[in-house]
């Protein structure tokens, strides 16, 4: 899985409907062409997400951030949301504990 598989599936709970849409549950709707590492709004919903599962979000410096302990840079905001929640996803059991 790439990065934008495992934040959507583990993180928001989303399911792949078709190769260009997911499908939110919790939601009953279906999100077009997610693309966090690029689209501020995107990241942004990520970033919401892990703080209602109590993670702290902070920006370190202008393209660095972090959930609780977990840092990340990239070359712009949404780039660095991005890696930081697919390292912690990648690494942890947010799945198993929330999903």
């Amino acid at each position: 899985m790439n990065k934008v598989e495992v934040i959507s599936r583990r993180i928001l709970g989303w399911k792949l409907n078709r190769w260009d849409r997911w499908y939110d549950p919790e939601k009953g709707v279906f999100i077009y062409d997610f693309n966090p590492h690029e689209n501020l709004e995107h990241a942004l919903l990520v970033v919401e997400r892990l703080k209602s599962f109590g993670y702290t979000y902070m920006e370190r410096g202008k393209y660095e951030v972090c959930f609780n302990e977990v840092c990340e840079t990239g070359d712009s905001l949404p780039e660095a949301i991005t890696n930081a929640a697919f390292s912690l996803a990648d690494n942890s059991t947010i799945a198993d504990e929330w999903l």
